[in-house]
C-alpha cells in the first residue's frame, strides 16, 4: 500500500492573497505601531514603515519571479540549494522553520497579554475619562488558561482540509481590511472632532511634541534615572534605525505566498503570482502607513502608555495607541471592542504561522540529506499527509512547540515575548538574505539559458519574452538593495544590547540565531565532506536525488529543467568570492 505524501492543489489566487495578508496582520500593527510612535515619532515612524516596506517590496519580488518559474515546494530554501549552496539551503528550511514556530508562541503570547485589559484610574483620570475604571474582568486568569484554549483551537484549524482552511483564511482576511479600514477612519473623525484645547489637527507634530522624537533612551524604565539617552541629530538617527527594526517584525508573514505554491491550483496561471504579490505589497504598506498616520493625529509620543512599552517589550491592548486614542476622546465601549478584535487578528496569524511551519517542515521531511541518518524514520512519518492532503505530522510537531507560549506564566511575560519577536525577526531576515542573494545567481543562471543555442526551450527562460511568468523593472538592484538592507539588519538589530548595562539575554536573543544559521552549514558539511574546512566543496543540487524543479510557462509545454546546472563552478565562484569581498571591505 503506497503512503500519500503530496498535498492538495486546492487553493486559489484570493485564498493564497489573504492567507499572507492575514499573516502579516497580527498583533504588530495594533501594538508595534504604538511602539515605533515612541521611539521615532509621529513622523519618523511613517518614514520607519516605509524603509522596512522597501525591504518587503524587494525580496517578495525575487521570491516570487522565481517561484512563478519554477514552482518546487519549500521555496524558501529549495532556490538557495540550488543557486547557492545545499548547506545554505538546508540551513534556510531548519532556521526558517524555527522562525514560525516561535511566531507562532509569539502570537499566543500576545494573545495571553491582551486578555489583561486594565487602564490605571490614575491616568483615567488625567486624560478627563467619564468612568473611573476601565477594563476586564478576566484580568485575574492565569495566562496558561487562554495559552492552553487558543493552542487547541489553533491546532484544530490546522487540521481542516486545505480548501476549507483557505476558505476561513479569506474570512478572516476580510474582516482584517474591513476593521482596519474603518480604524482609519475612526481616528480621522477623531482628529477632526477635536478643538479644545489643541491649537490644530496636527497638534501631536507641533511643539511641545514634534515631527520625530526628542531623544531616545537606550534602556528605558520607570527609575527616576534614564539612564544613557540621545539627543539631536544622533538620537533620531539610532531611533529611526530601532524603529525601523521594530517594524520588521510587522510585516513578517508576505513569504506566504511562496510557502503555498504546492497548494495553489491556480499557480499556473499567467497572473497570479504577479497580482499576488503586488496586491500583498499595495495593502500592506498603504494599510500600515495610514494607521499609524492617524493613529499619531491624536495620542502623543509620550503618552504614559506608550512610554510604557520598554523597547523590548510588548505589551497589552491598553498600549496600543488605537485604543489610548478612544480612552483620549472619552468614548466609551470602542477601547474593549478594539482590545476583543487584536485578540482575533493575534490567534488568525497565529493559525497562518502554524500553516506555514508545517509546511516548511513537510518540504524538508521530502528531502532524505535534510536530515542526519537516525532521524530518517522520523522523516519518513512526517512526509505523510491525508487523504485530503494535511500533513498532520507536521502540524503536531510545529504545534508542540507552540507551548513555549506557556512562558506567559513568568513574571514579566512582555520582556520574554519581546525577546522571542526579536528572535524570530533575525532568522527571518537571515531567510530573506539568502532568498535575495539566490535570486541575484537565478537571474545570471536563466539569463545564459536564454542565451544557450543548443536548448530546445530556451525561450521559457528570457525575461523579455512576454510569456514570462512573472517579471518586474529594475528587480537585480531591488534584489541588491534587500540583501544590503538585510545584512544591516542583521548585524545592527538590537545594537541597545552592547551599551552599558549590557544585557547577555537580550544579546543572546537577537544574535544567536546567525550562530545557529552558520553552524548548520558547517553540520552539513561535515556530514558530506569531512571535518577539514578547506576540503568543503559547494555541492552541486543536481547531485542528489531529487526531482528538478519544473518550468512552468503559460501556453507552453511543461517540462523539465534543463539548462546547465545553476552550480557553474567558475561563474558562481567568481561571483561568490566577489560578494564576499564586497562585504569583507565593507566590515573593515
Amino acid at each position: 500500500m503506497t503512503r500519500r505524501t503530496v498535498l492538495s492543489a486546492d487553493l486559489k489566487e484570493r485564498h493564497v492573497n489573504m492567507m499572507a495578508f492575514s499573516a502579516c496582520i497580527g498583533f504588530g500593527l495594533f501594538l508595534q505601531s504604538g511602539k515605533v510612535i515612541y521611539i521615532a515619532g509621529p513622523g519618523l515612524a511613517i518614514v520607519a514603515i516605509v524603509l522596512a516596506s522597501s525591504v518587503m517590496w524587494s525580496v517578495i519580488a525575487c521570491l516570487g519571479e522565481m517561484t512563478a518559474l519554477f514552482p518546487v515546494q519549500g521555496p524558501l530554501f529549495e532556490f538557495p540549494g540550488r543557486f547557492i549552496d545545499e548547506a545554505v539551503g538546508y540551513a534556510t528550511g531548519w532556521i526558517t522553520w524555527f522562525a514560525w514556530v516561535v511566531i507562532l508562541a509569539a502570537e499566543i503570547l500576545a494573545v495571553a497579554q491582551l486578555w489583561k485589559f486594565r487602564f490605571d484610574p490614575q491616568y483615567l483620570a488625567e486624560v478627563g475619562y467619564p468612568d473611573k475604571e476601565l477594563g476586564w474582568s478576566t484580568e485575574g486568569y492565569s495566562p496558561a488558561v487562554w495559552v492552553f484554549l487558543f493552542l487547541i483551537l489553533i491546532g484544530l484549524v490546522n487540521m481542516l482540509p486545505v480548501r476549507q482552511y483557505g476558505q476561513l483564511e479569506y474570512v478572516f482576511g476580510v474582516i482584517k481590511i474591513l476593521f482596519i479600514s474603518g480604524l482609519i477612519f475612526f481616528n480621522v473623525i477623531l482628529s477632526a472632532m477635536q478643538k479644545v484645547p489643541h491649537d490644530n489637527h496636527f497638534w501631536t507634530w507641533n511643539k511641545p511634541y514634534g515631527f520625530a522624537s526628542e531623544s531616545l533612551v537606550i534602556h528605558p524604565s520607570h527609575d527616576k534615572d534614564p539612564g544613557i539617552v540621545l539627543y539631536g541629530q544622533q538620537g533620531q538617527f539610532l531611533a529611526l534605525w530601532t524603529a525601523v527594526s521594530a517594524c520588521v517584525f510587522s510585516f513578517v508573514g508576505f513569504e506566504t505566498i511562496a510557502i503555498t505554491a504546492p497548494e495553489n491550483k491556480d499557480l499556473e496561471k499567467h497572473e497570479t503570482l504577479k497580482l499576488a504579490t503586488k496586491k500583498l505589497t499595495l495593502r500592506i504598506t498603504i494599510l500600515y502607513i495610514l494607521c499609524t498616520f492617524v493613529g499619531g493625529l491624536n495620542v502623543p509620543y509620550n503618552d504614559p502608555n506608550l512610554v510604557n512599552i520598554q523597547i523590548n517589550s510588548v505589551r497589552a491592548g491598553q498600549n496600543s495607541i488605537f485604543v489610548l486614542a478612544a480612552v483620549r476622546n472619552h468614548l466609551r465601549y470602542w477601547p474593549g471592542i478594539f482590545n476583543g478584535f487584536f485578540i482575533l487578528s493575534a490567534t488568525t496569524s497565529g493559525i497562518n504561522a502554524l500553516y506555514n511551519s508545517s509546511r516548511i517542515l513537510h518540504a524538508l521531511a521530502s528531502i532524505p540529506e535534510a536530515w542526519p541518518l537516525a532521524f530518517q524514520n522520523s522523516r519518513r512519518r512526517l512526509e505523510r499527509t491525508t487523504t485530503r492532503g494535511v500533513p498532520l505530522g507536521t502540524v503536531t510537531v510545529s504545534w508542540c512547540f507552540g507551548l513555549v507560549a506557556f512562558l506567559a506564566v513568568k513574571p514579566f511575560p512582555s520582556i520574554v515575548l519581546g525577546r522571542i519577536t526579536n528572535n524570530a525577526v533575525v532568522s527571518e531576515l537571515i531567510c530573506y538574505t539568502v532568498i535575495c542573494l539566490s535570486y541575484v545567481q537565478f537571474y545570471y543562471r536563466i539569463k545564459a539559458a536564454s542565451e544557450d543555442h543548443t536548448l530546445e526551450n530556451r525561450s521559457a527562460f528570457n525575461r523579455d519574452d512576454k510569456q514570462y511568468p512573472y517579471r518586474t523593472h529594475g528587480q537585480l538592484f531591488r534584489a541588491y538593495y534587500g540583501l544590503l538592507f538585510c545584512i544591516l539588519l542583521i548585524l545592527f538589530n538590537n545594537w541597545r544590547a552592547f551599551v552599558y548595562p549590557f544585557s547577555l539575554p537580550d544579546f543572546i536573543a537577537s544574535y544567536i540565531g546567525i550562530l545557529a544559521f552558520f553552524a548548520l552549514i558547517a553540520a552539513y558539511h561535515v556530514k558530506s565532506d569531512g571535518r577539514n574546512p578547506m576540503k568543503w566543496r559547494r555541492n552541486a543540487s543536481m547531485q542528489i536525488h531529487r526531482p528538478p524543479p519544473k518550468v512552468v510557462v503559460p501556453g507552453r509545454r511543461r517540462g523539465h529543467l534543463v539548462f546547465p546546472n545553476p552550480k557553474d563552478p567558475i561563474w558562481v565562484e567568481e561571483n561568490f568570492k566577489a560578494f564576499i569581498g564586497f562585504i569583507w571591505g565593507w566590515l573593515k
